[in-house]
């Protein structure tokens, strides 16, 4: 019999529970972190929050269709029943162009580097406004790895 896996993810300010395919997606309110390190000089700040927080183009259902047709289930990990929960920090830039991807904190069995990847393949977001201007807005998913028989 074929096993099937359920991703999760949280976003930032999207209540509710939604089911897609085979994927199960769960959003929750969740505090985006900016990263660390110093900003250039003249470079814009990044914020944590904005009036209009950065969304997925078409939304959240179209956000769970991308994850359910992008995931890939590491093999080793697939083979142990194993899950895993990666929390994965990114920047939406004023264009919305999804920059400065890292992993917040992993759980390792390459679920990482599938995380990382899906951040990565991701298309460009509507970008967070604050007082109608478009700025840079640090978010963090939890996308959780999950195996259902």
């Amino acid at each position: 019999m074929k096993s099937k896996f359920t991703l999760g993810i949280m976003l930032v300010a999207s209540p509710g529970l939604a089911r897609v395919g085979q994927a199960q997606v769960i959003n929750q309110s969740l505090v985006a972190e900016t990263s660390g390190g110093s900003v250039a000089p003249g470079a814009p700040a990044v914020r944590t929050f904005a009036d209009e927080m950065p969304a997925f183009p078409g939304g959240d259902v179209a956000f769970h269709h991308y994850l359910a047709e992008k995931i890939k289930y590491p093999a080793e990990a697939w083979r142990r029943n194993q899950p895993g929960t990666v929390y994965m920090r990114f920047v939406v830039g004023e264009q919305g162009r999804i920059g400065d991807a890292e992993v917040a904190r992993g759980c390792g069995h390459s679920f990482d580097e599938k995380a990382i990847r899906l951040v990565r393949l991701m298309p460009w977001w509507t970008p967070g406004r604050q007082d109608g201007q478009p700025v840079r807005v640090a978010r963090t998913l939890p996308i959780i790895f999950s195996i259902r028989h």
